[in-house]
């Protein structure tokens, strides 16, 4: 393993994250500014880089099924994880078990892990990431949808589980979220055999240019706001289960079960081993409850992947 290579892959990522967080902490610039690159970075700069490479670059020569089952298998045993362990062990209700599976499962692949994984493999590496991006937070998001209709379905006067509503509620939204939209519109793009040049091209290159540092600084700046709020020891067991479990799961289903190509398995290990995501934390706004311990495992899994991520790239063989 050549260190200065992990070095080089690892430290630039979490250094714009650091950049972000001390803009705030240092009160150099406010929360208004954090929300406003935020809503900059989802709305314009990802759907636009994700547009760019889902349309324009090379498709990766992977079979997409094993590389799903992968992923996918190891966020469902985690999802039950993470519910188990919040219900049984610290004897919390329904709804807590939705955010704490939720939050020991949800990656922030397009603020880290895409980052992360283009600065380690290059566009070899986007496009694979991208191939799970376009599936991970519509399947994400009709979980936790379901996961919630039962959870509520268990409180008093509930009307039962409504899995059509929730399905309903699930493509409302996603027809709404810019990131679904860049997804839709590269596809769209790619089977339109059209191609980009001249000024189109540059503005494309440049707004996409623009994703991977903005949403590092972004995710920094969205740190300071969540904090340490409590239930630490239960964001500890969930943060546990998000940066452990999972990629050891991906790591064993991708290699031994399926023997994925190396990149494959690189970018769904380091993916799975990435920090709770923030839709966790709306799961837990949803409910209005869990929120300590969700905003806990955003701040404390973030934090920890400063040391974890090295494993990983160590265990990977990545540099």
């Amino acid at each position: 393993m050549d260190l200065s290579a992990l070095v080089a892959i690892v430290l630039p990522v979490f250094g714009f994250i650091g950049l972000g967080y001390a803009t705030v902490a240092t009160r150099l610039l406010g929360d208004d500014v954090a929300d406003a690159l935020t809503a900059f970075v989802f709305s314009v700069a990802m759907p636009t880089l994700l547009f760019r490479g889902i349309g324009t670059l090379a498709v990766p020569e992977i079979d997409p099924w094993p590389y799903y089952l992968s992923y996918f298998g190891a966020a469902g045993i985690n999802v039950a994880l993470g519910v188990i362990v919040i219900r049984k062990v610290f004897g919390r209700d329904a709804r807590v078990g939705v955010t704490a599976g939720m939050s020991a499962t949800y990656s922030n692949i397009v603020m880290l892990g895409l980052p992360m994984v283009t600065q380690a493999f290059g566009d070899a590496g986007l496009t694979v990431t991208l191939m799970l991006i376009a599936v991970h937070l519509p399947l994400m998001m009709l979980v936790s949808a379901i996961m919630i209709e039962f959870a509520e379905a268990g409180a008093p006067g509930s009307g039962g589980v409504d899995i059509p509503r929730a399905v309903l509620r699930v493509g409302r939204n996603l027809m709404r979220n810019p990131i679904v939209v860049g997804i839709f519109a590269g596809v769209a793009f790619r089977f339109s055999g059209l191609s980009i040049e001249g000024i189109p091209a540059t503005l494309i290159e440049g707004v996409s240019g623009t994703a991977i540092p903005l949403a590092l600084i972004s995710l920094g700046m969205s740190l300071h706001r969540f904090g340490i709020r409590g239930n630490v020891r239960q964001a500890l067991a969930i943060g546990a289960l998000k940066l452990f479990v999972m990629p050891a799961v991906v790591y064993v289903l991708a290699t031994f079960v399926f023997g994925l190509p190396k990149l494959a398995v690189a970018v769904a290990v380091l993916c799975a081993a990435c920090p709770t995501g923030a839709n966790a934390y709306l799961i837990a706004t949803r409910f209005q409850t869990g929120l300590k311990l969700s905003a806990n495992a955003i701040t404390m899994t973030t934090a920890a992947s400063v040391l974890t991520l090295w494993l990983w790239f160590a265990i990977l063989g990545v540099g």
